[in-house]
């Protein structure tokens, strides 16, 4: 259990505290964070918000969560100019297009703002720290995994069937869920090599729930022979269960998995839409960012190799930038990336332990 992991860490921090480790870090109490989602009002964003607030009040920090109902480079542009002028000590967040943003994080930047990032990543020049959900290795292969189980589960036997699959996901320019799929599909073509991709170039929903689901209603009406749908996007796999059950399909008749947070699926796997998916923590995702950002923004420095101890989460090791991003440059010092301790996958047997 991932309150059990949790406990071990503290535990374990705690312990090294003790030794020392971050004896000299300056604290963070005082500091303030514009916390930064791609879009508000969708149920992963809101609840790592909500983590982010119940850590801060611990740590004395501020957090502000800042964002747009509308999921746009411009409109976080936007969203960053308002953080600069309220003069905050960090931002931390989300990015929905890592170019499109990357002038105004440099601007942030300029002005003595730390920049931080979390589930999705800006360019590596323009952040200190990512903390990211994973490796696209552990996460792509992480997807496929669940497809396979789900699909297994129905029948099928993903080793020896033509399986027929497909990606749908928020935009081609978002740096972690591409990531998730590249590697996904190296996976897939190295294990199971007689499944067939039937839309190479993607669905994509731009992180618009209504769009989620006419994109959904488009890969049925496109492949009604589909057997996966494999959505790596908070927003893109409720879209894509509601358009199957608009249909009137359940897991036994297609296979549908991918991230999102547990509330907002537990609906569509009680009805038997599908048989599980998964995620992460992101309460936990949530304080970590706004954590690390102000920790940076207090003072201190890391590089590579450096443990962080979080209070009340536990120690993370700052790793490269290309432990998430094949071929990416680390700077000397505040660059690189933290993971997430784990992952989880939900069914209907363990999906109402968490509340997030």
């Amino acid at each position: 259990m991932m309150k059990k992991v949790l406990a071990a860490s503290l535990v374990a921090s705690m312990v090294l505290g003790a030794t020392g480790i971050s004896a000299m870090a300056e604290s963070v109490e005082g500091m303030t964070v514009a916390f930064i989602p791609k879009v508000t009002g969708n149920a992963f964003f809101e609840s790592a918000n909500d983590g982010a607030q119940e850590f801060a009040e611990k740590w004395g920090i501020s957090v502000e969560y800042m964002g747009n109902s509308v999921a746009g480079a411009a409109e976080q542009v936007e969203v960053i100019h308002q953080a600069i002028n309220s003069g905050v000590d960090a931002i931390c967040i989300s990015t929905v297009d890592a170019a499109g943003v990357s002038d105004a994080l440099k601007e942030a930047a300029d002005m003595g703002i730390t920049v931080c990032t979390w589930d999705s990543d800006a360019n590596v020049e323009d952040r200190a720290l990512m903390v990211s959900q994973g490796t696209p290795e552990v996460l792509g292969k992480m997807l496929v995994d669940m497809g396979v189980d789900a699909l297994t589960k129905r029948g099928k036997d993903p080793a020896a069937d033509a399986i027929k699959y497909c990606w749908h996901y928020s935009q081609a320019t978002v740096t972690d869920q591409n990531s998730w799929q590249v590697a996904g599909e190296a996976y897939i073509k190295e294990t199971y090599p007689n499944w067939e991709n039937v839309a190479p170039d993607n669905y994509y929903s731009e992180q618009d729930s209504e769009k989620a689901v006419n994109v959904g209603a488009a890969v049925l009406a496109d492949h009604s022979d589909v057997d996966l749908i494999i959505c790596n996007d908070s927003t893109a796999l409720p879209g894509q269960l509601q358009a199957a059950q608009n249909a009137g399909l359940t897991k036994d008749d297609i296979t549908i998995t991918g991230f999102a947070s547990p509330n907002s699926i537990k609906e569509f796997c009680k009805a038997g839409v599908l048989y599980e998916w998964g995620l992460w923590d992101c309460k936990i995702q949530g304080a970590m960012g706004c954590y690390v950002a102000a920790y940076l923004a207090a003072g201190n420095e890391v590089k590579v190799g450096d443990t962080i101890s979080i209070p009340e989460i536990g120690d993370v090791t700052v790793e490269p930038n290309d432990s998430i991003s094949e071929g990416a440059a680390t700077g000397d010092v505040n660059n690189g990336v933290v993971l997430l301790p784990e992952r989880a996958v939900f069914d209907e047997t363990n999906m109402d332990d968490y509340n997030f």
